[in-house]
């Protein structure tokens, strides 16, 4: 039974959209319970930027001055050879600052830290190294068994769990019922800088060699730079001495600075690997009490740029909705059908428009010969001419960081502009 009069939530998962919906949930009078896998918050990961609904979202929680004291220094993105001579670069403020890197970004990690602190602060109740093994529907609510044991009943759970959700594959079928794979894998960790490490100088620096590797290097914390390799892949092993295995394969004799990276990958603590891939999910993103939300109801691929974008208007029109159809006050199944469909509504043409990648995105990333690598520089320069901004802006077709990515302003938005 129910052990509390309040509305109770479960969220499934501790990232961006979790944190944020788990924020605003229990300042909204729910009880919040989240659960995460992992045995505490995740740390390294990409940069991320605060771009439209990013930094929107994050001023309308009132969390924007202390995001901001985590950024991390950016001047730009450089495409180099092997001797690290460039061949091409965009400054951040190319296309009036909406090119590919931004003056505002930090650590994925540093903004999951801001959410998570206000989330404590609110109330909200964590449990890690947990996760749901069964969802069942009864007369009161969704009754959850987790891993650990305990058998709950929640009024509304939520799977925040990212593009590999157990609450969807729970709830929804197998994630190869859903998974598009886009044929490219991406590793990340955290270098320490060392005596002999080439400095950044606030740069992003790509390097591509042929057959579809890239390797890039960002700025990070002082004295750390943040490392991605990507390479041709629709699957990669879960055992680490495995993933070990394929990046040697993946970049053996590979120039720059690969072999660094490589030894630097087999002690890195955040080592993690995954393939890009894209979530669809036409038959709805709820059943019952179950929603979901963030990459687990829509992933776009890191390649979109818009994950953190459109997990935090995720979480801010789900929990929008509810508020709008008064669930935590009367959670019934009708309220919460009714407020999970007008969150689909607002959110679907957005998650749509970010899933429409740029024509050859993929391409560009990891070309697979030296003259595509070669001819995706000159494009890099191009572009930036006045004379081609009109036509980038055509090609982007709205896919920019939530301002203008849906047809119509949003419920929450609709309700900032009117408080």
């Amino acid at each position: 039974m129910r052990s509390t009069l309040m509305a109770h939530a479960l969220v499934v998962g501790a990232g961006i959209a979790g944190e944020a919906l788990a924020v605003t949930l229990a300042r909204d009078g729910w009880r919040v319970t989240v659960v995460e896998v992992a045995p505490e918050l995740r740390t390294g990961g990409q940069t991320v930027d605060l771009r439209g609904d990013s930094r929107q979202v994050l001023v309308d929680l009132g969390l924007i001055d202390e995001v901001l004291a985590h950024l991390v220094p950016q001047r730009g993105i450089a495409w180099i050879r092997a001797d690290g001579s460039r061949m091409a670069e965009m400054p951040v403020e190319a296309f009036g600052g909406r090119g590919l890197i931004s003056s505002e970004e930090l650590l994925r990690s540093d903004l999951a830290r801001v959410l998570h602190g206000a989330a404590g602060a609110a109330g909200v109740e964590y449990r890690f190294a947990d996760t749901v093994e069964q969802l069942t529907d009864t007369a009161e609510g969704v009754e959850v068994r987790f891993r650990s044991g305990p058998v709950e009943v929640f009024d509304v759970v939520v799977g925040a769990d990212g593009s590999h959700s157990r609450t969807r594959s729970l709830r929804f079928g197998p994630e190869s019922a859903y998974r598009k794979p886009l044929g490219l894998a991406h590793a990340w960790f955290t270098l320490r800088e060392g005596p002999g490490t080439p400095p950044l100088d606030g740069w992003a620096l790509s390097y591509n060699e042929p057959g579809r590797r890239g390797l890039t290097a960002r700025p990070g914390h002082p004295g750390q730079q943040e490392i991605g390799m990507t390479f041709a892949a629709s699957t990669v092993p879960r055992a680490h001495d495995a993933r070990l295995a394929v990046l040697d394969d993946a970049f053996h004799g590979a120039g720059w600075r690969a072999a660094e990276f490589l030894a630097a990958a087999r002690t890195a603590p955040d080592l993690a690997l995954d393939t890009y891939d894209q979530i669809h999910i036409d038959r709805g993103w709820s059943d019952g009490r179950v929603v979901l939300v963030g990459d687990a109801a829509w992933c776009a691929s890191p390649l979109s740029g818009l994950g953190t974008a459109l997990g935090l208007r995720g979480a801010a029109e789900l929990a929008e909705a509810l508020r709008r159809h008064g669930v935590s006050a009367e959670p019934t199944a009708e309220r919460i059908r009714a407020a999970f469909s007008s969150f689909e509504q607002v959110m679907r043409p957005r998650a749509a428009a970010a899933q429409k990648l740029l024509p050859g995105r993929v391409r560009m990333v990891a070309p697979k010969t030296r003259w595509g690598i070669r001819a995706n520089a000159v494009v890099m320069r191009v572009v930036q001419a006045p004379a081609f901004l009109r036509v980038v802006r055509f090609l982007a077709g709205g896919r920019g960081h939530g301002d203008g990515a849906g047809p119509e302003p949003s419920h929450a938005e609709r309700s900032r502009q009117a408080g």
